[in-house]
């Protein structure tokens, strides 16, 4: 049975921080997202928030689902590199099978990377990207302007040059989106990156997850994706 309590959304205070009401009561809960978010988190929208009875927290929920044209959307983005982590090992990854090794933040350098594996053949720095903006069936990362994410995709097309396997992976988290292509509207600087990456050699892999409140877990099917601006 799920630990989650369903809400209504009311409001974004900042970047961490929502109102939301619990049974006519309002609250303040976590959002586990730094993104914008603001075609999900829409006043009146349905929420699901997991409660916490840690004491040094701030905020007694996080929030983790929401319902969006009819689908449940994970917004959770820390938890996308967990679930590829788990699609990795289960073999839900076409592309990342074969590999005895498999590790999370992988430190390189003054860098970490979020997933490193290898086998006697070769070795594979992977970078996890979640997605939430979907319009259209298309989806789009990302949702506001990452320099982080841009730095990511540099040190990807480093390690490819010197000879590393190297992927970055997004992971859509709305079960809408059905094709992926990065936001040149938002953040033409990531897009750019991310089509010097595979002009370099980094790979792309896009797949999407399932979502329920019991669990979330990758989808057995890579989904195309287009780089044109």
């Amino acid at each position: 049975m799920s630990n989650y309590i369903k809400a209504i959304f009311k409001s974004r205070h900042n970047r961490f921080i929502a109102e939301v009401e619990i049974d006519g009561n309002l609250e303040i809960a976590h959002v586990p997202n730094t993104g914008r978010c603001k075609e999900l988190l829409i006043e009146g929208t349905t929420v699901y928030l997991l409660p916490s009875d840690n004491p040094k927290r701030k905020t007694k929920y996080s929030l983790h689902f929401v319902e969006n044209n009819g689908v449940l959307v994970s917004i959770y983005s820390q938890q996308a590199n967990e679930i590829v982590y788990n699609g990795i090992l289960n073999g839900k990854v076409k592309e990342l099978l074969n590999y005895p090794i498999v590790e999370r933040e992988k430190k390189v350098g003054n860098s970490r990377i979020d997933l490193y594996l290898s086998n006697k053949n070769e070795d594979c720095y992977l970078e996890v990207k979640g997605v939430t903006l979907v319009s259209n069936n298309l989806a789009i990362f990302p949702d506001a302007p990452t320099e982080r994410g841009r730095k990511h995709l540099e040190k990807l097309i480093e390690l490819k040059k010197e000879g590393h396997r190297a992927i970055v992976f997004f992971l859509i988290q709305h079960p809408n989106g059905k094709k992926f292509k990065p936001n040149w509207k938002t953040d033409p600087d990531f897009s750019k990156a991310l089509s010097r990456a595979s002009s370099s050699g980094v790979e792309i892999l896009v797949y999407k997850s399932k979502n329920t409140l019991d669990k979330v877990e990758i989808i057995e099917k890579s989904l195309e994706f287009d780089l044109k601006r």
